[in-house]
């Protein structure tokens, strides 16, 4: 059993974030409960920062997204506060985009755990997670249209996600989904099953098949997978083909096959 510890390193400059490690896995904590754990600009730098500060550390393995209490992962925006959606509108970055590229550039696979309620710029913390499991209760939406605006950043991350109908239908009208119906629309890896005590049991079975592979191969894989994305077939084929010599290259990759031969679990190095 492992015991929260402070990163130093990636702390954020306010208590908004909890940013603790357990074990190989980062935990970021929206702490704002009493506002649905809506993104405040010093929770989205925090994000940032914590991400940025944990890619140099060979020991994180994976960092879990989520937000305190059982009702809301992240409500988006708080739309209580005079500047919403950005701080200086003489500034060209705002913060949530900077997230969104951070985000896109970890090597570290990023796993949200959707606790609750995930609205609006919620959705873009959650689609710009490489893995996703949600509570029976949670629900999705993107409910800008109602109040006037519209998603316009986390359309970045989401559109490749969702059919493109249905991600229609959710900007256009505004109205939820629950999280059966982002488990079909491939949303969400997992739902919490009935059985179930909390949605951590999901969490930690998905969490654990990811630990005791390659981190090597991981983090060289993952940084393949956001690469190509936005390729044609033939950009990726010469990427891919090029790459594929390098990660045959590491350690992980001949203690792999050792092991493979010699019949026995791997001893990953992470080099």
């Amino acid at each position: 059993m492992t015991t929260d510890s402070p990163l130093s390193s990636a702390a954020p400059p306010t208590g908004e974030l909890a940013v603790a490690q357990r074990g190989p896995v980062l935990w970021l904590t929206i702490q704002r409960e009493e506002r649905r754990n809506a993104m405040s600009h010093a929770v989205l730098a925090g994000l940032s920062q914590a991400i940025s500060a944990a890619q140099g550390q060979r020991g994180i393995r994976a960092i879990v997204i989520t937000g305190a209490g059982s009702k809301a992962f992240c409500a988006g925006a708080d739309l209580q506060s005079a500047k919403a959606f950005t701080t200086d509108y003489s500034e060209p970055i705002g913060h949530l985009a900077q997230l969104l590229r951070v985000a896109q550039a970890s090597c570290i696979p990023l796993v949200a755990r959707v606790n609750g309620a995930c609205m609006a710029g919620g959705f873009g913390l959650l689609s710009m997670c490489d893995l996703a499991v949600a509570a029976r209760h949670a629900v999705f939406g993107l409910p800008e249209v109602k109040v006037g605006i519209f998603p316009a950043q986390v359309l970045s991350v989401l559109q490749h996600l969702i059919p493109r109908r249905v991600l229609n239908e959710m900007c256009l009208t505004g109205e939820p989904i629950t999280a059966a119906q982002a488990l079909a629309y491939n949303l969400v890896n997992y739902v919490q099953a009935e059985d179930e005590a909390d949605v951590d049991v999901r969490l930690d079975w998905l969490l654990a098949r990811l630990l005791d592979k390659s981190p090597a191969a991981i983090r060289r894989g993952r940084y393949t997978l956001k690469k190509i994305e936005s390729m044609s077939f033939e950009e990726s084929m010469s990427f891919t083909e090029s790459q594929i010599a390098l990660f045959t290259l590491t350690r992980d990759a001949k203690e792999g096959q050792k092991a493979f031969q010699e019949k026995r679990k791997p001893v990953w190095t992470g080099d």
